[in-house]
């Protein structure tokens, strides 16, 4: 299959000059004073979605993707201002760092609440004044205080004004004050993140946003309302610029689309797959590219078909449920338009690996829903799924109505705020048994050997270009090779099954395809062992706390 692509303005391709302002597009506000400013990321739980196990077999690798929101506000703060940044997934802020900073600000999801306040606490102790802003605090003010300053809402005219007040007001406030975007920033000005404050081969894959909103209304997600519905895009020079300077701080391998919906808006994304397909191709196809989109992509084939030619290897799609009612009842409607196995194999055929989102405890289940999903994953053949507890978001429909119903529980302890319809016990057993067995090894590995079969061998093959081969990467490719015969072949209890996967992949020399799936599947694999002890939770958004 090759794609048949629009002309590109030579303007366009990747060895035009980018706009400086990309890079250097800050605040209009110009300061009177110097400010040091300390931007900490907290840490995140442990969850399904950090691949933490995969990190040991790795070099150098600390934590999952860079933090996309925070390092946005970092490069558009004064260039006259100080600036630091801590991602607490790589190391823990210490006292010095603290000490040095005249002002904390800090970001995160309501997950990270307990690890936000944590910072907040430690700041004021060094008579810091403290910011917050981002996704928790923008669709929940209340969870936050103790705080100083509030940034509620998107980068825009709230952050002109807040930058203004910490130029104006060196000491902190004597009551927290709350900034509100009104006008928020257009995405095609908003400047590169600050990749320079970082070391990206510390990250197990990069990211970049194309656009920002989602036309859908799922009943349990908080994006709409969020972000709005009506996607928002940057430009796709922008986008290869922001690529250029993610490489210039290290490159992971992957880039990550960590838009709400990629293909949210299919016209824009139609036109920015040619300007991919040509930075790949004048970069020798440094990264492999991912996104998360709504499942009736495949009755795109066009854009597959550039997806594809773009080095596109993994799409997240959020199936939720195989059950058409169940889907109705979520407001999940887009998932109905073709039979779900059908749209997985179009997925398939043109190179993409499925990972699929699943949801329990929603109220069309019965005890027989863990089997049938089961079914769904054996008959699919998707290796990765995020098998999840239903857990109400404020700011959703879900939260609405459970709120109206009554069914919103906080009692300490449990794993979702949900009240199910089926007993609380039963869904949490139901949801045990469910992701045990779907990554019991035998069965991972079957799916995995169908990827290799069926659907690795529709991806293009990317030149040997210095880009992919050159000492850094062949230095990391036997680091990886080393440790991961190290752990899966010899020392993991599933060393048998790993051997009968690898062995005919190593005879085929594809090493490079080994080694992504023996890396994921060791974390599904010991993951799912804590999961079975009881010391994972079970719905990832889950504040509920554990000791690690």
């Amino acid at each position: 299959m090759t794609a048949t692509l629009p002309p590109v303005e030579q303007s366009l391709l990747p060895n035009a000059v980018v706009k400086p302002e990309w890079r250097s597009q800050r605040t209009p506000y110009l300061p009177r004073n110097q400010r040091k400013i300390l931007c900490i990321f907290p840490k995140y739980s442990r969850s399904f979605g950090t691949f933490h196990h995969a990190y040991p077999l790795m070099r150098g690798v600390k934590a999952f993707m860079p933090p996309q929101g925070i390092l946005v506000a970092a490069a558009y703060l004064p260039e006259a201002w100080e600036v630091r940044f801590v991602d607490e997934n790589i190391r823990p802020a210490t006292k010095k760092d603290y000490q040095w900073a005249d002002v904390v600000i800090t970001s995160g999801m309501h997950i990270q609440r307990p690890q936000i306040n944590r910072i907040n606490d430690l700041a004021h102790q060094c008579g810091k004044i403290t910011v917050i802003g981002g996704p928790s605090v923008s669709g929940c003010p209340e969870y936050y205080p103790d705080f100083d300053l509030l940034h509620i809402g998107e980068l825009g005219d709230a952050m002109d004004k807040l930058i203004e007040y910490l130029d104006n007001h060196p000491d902190r406030p004597s009551h927290q004050i709350r900034f509100e975007t009104r006008d928020r920033l257009p995405l095609e000005k908003f400047p590169i993140p600050a990749y320079h404050l970082l070391n990206l081969n510390q990250y197990f894959i990069a990211n970049v946003q194309f656009s920002s909103g989602c036309p859908y209304h799922c009943e349990f997600c908080d994006i709409p309302e969020l972000y709005g519905r009506n996607p928002r895009l940057k430009t796709p020079q922008q986008v290869l610029a922001e690529l250029d300077a993610m490489l210039e701080s290290g490159n992971p391998g992957a880039v990550y689309f960590v838009d709400d919906n990629f293909v949210g808006n299919r016209r824009a994304v139609a036109e920015l797959l040619p300007h991919l397909i040509a930075w790949q191709k004048a970069n020798g196809y440094p990264v492999q590219f991912a996104c998360e989109a709504t499942l009736n992509i495949a009755q795109s084939p066009k854009l597959l078909e550039m997806m594809r030619e773009a080095y596109f290897g993994t799409v997240f799609c959020g199936i939720e449920t195989p059950e058409p009612e169940a889907l109705k009842s979520i407001a999940k409607d887009q998932n109905l338009s073709l039979p779900i196995l059908d749209a997985i194999k179009t997925l398939n055929s043109y190179g993409l690996e499925v990972v699929s989102g699943i949801i329990l405890g929603l109220d069309t289940d019965t005890p027989e829903t863990g089997d049938r999903i089961l079914e769904f994953i054996r008959l699919s053949n998707i290796p990765m799924l995020t098998i999840n507890l239903l857990y109400a978001l404020p700011k959703t429909p879900l939260w609405r109505r459970l709120e109206a119903e009554g069914r919103l529980n906080f009692e300490e302890g449990r794993e979702s705020n949900v009240e199910f319809l089926m007993p609380y016990d039963e869904v949490v057993a139901m949801w045990q048994r469910t992701i045990t067995q779907a990554y019991e090894p035998e069965f991972l590995f079957q799916r995995f050997a169908h990827q290799c079969e069926h659907t690795y061998p529709n991806r293009i093959k990317p030149p040997k270009s210095p880009a992919r081969v050159n000492k850094e990467n062949v230095r990391r490719g036997l680091t990886m090779m080393t440790k991961l015969l190290l752990h899966a072949g010899v020392f993991s209890s599933y060393r048998r099954t790993f051997w009968k996967m690898a062995k005919p992949e190593i005879k085929k020399g594809k090493i490079e395809r080994l080694l992504s799936v023996g890396l994921v599947a060791h974390h599904l694999i010991e993951f799912t062992k804590e999961c079975a002890k009881g010391q994972e939770s079970a719905s990832f958004y889950s504040q509920r706390v554990r000791k690690q």
